[in-house]
């Protein structure tokens, strides 16, 4: 199996997101790849991929994955069914993370048990992180 092959998965994600400037390349026994997507949250699920596939330390990938949006951690478009916790949990990992992702949409949002599908809400970094450099 070609690393090419390997990483595949990755590889859809950078589609998935739109991932601009991008470049793939095997050489040496690497995979090497790389390209700016809209929002850290992007990121780290490309990380998150990537450390899947290689284990946590992989040392036949390099990936250079930059981000061009850092005012947010990522945006959601409201859909049927959700809530803001249900959204907390998917992008920051805890339902109680409800109340930054009203706090930071106070702007479209009167009260955090009214949200409606189509609804664009801003999803603020985790707590005690912030976009990396």
């Amino acid at each position: 199996m070609s690393l090419h092959e390997k990483y595949r998965s990755v590889l859809t994600m950078g589609e998935k997101f739109d991932a601009k400037d991008g470049y793939v390349e095997e050489a040496d026994g690497r995979l090497r790849m790389g390209g700016t997507v809209e929002f850290q949250y992007h990121k780290d699920l490309m990380w998150d991929e990537i450390k899947r596939i290689g284990g946590e330390n992989p040392s036949d990938v390099e990936a250079d994955i930059k981000v061009r949006n850092r005012t947010a951690y990522a945006h959601h478009t409201v859909e049927k069914g959700d809530s803001l916790s249900k959204i907390a949990k998917e992008y920051l990992g805890e339902a109680m993370a409800y109340k930054a992702i009203f706090a930071a949409n106070t702007h479209t949002l009167d009260d955090p048990n009214k949200i409606f599908p189509g609804q664009e809400l801003v999803i603020p970094f985790p707590e005690g992180r912030s976009a990396d450099a």
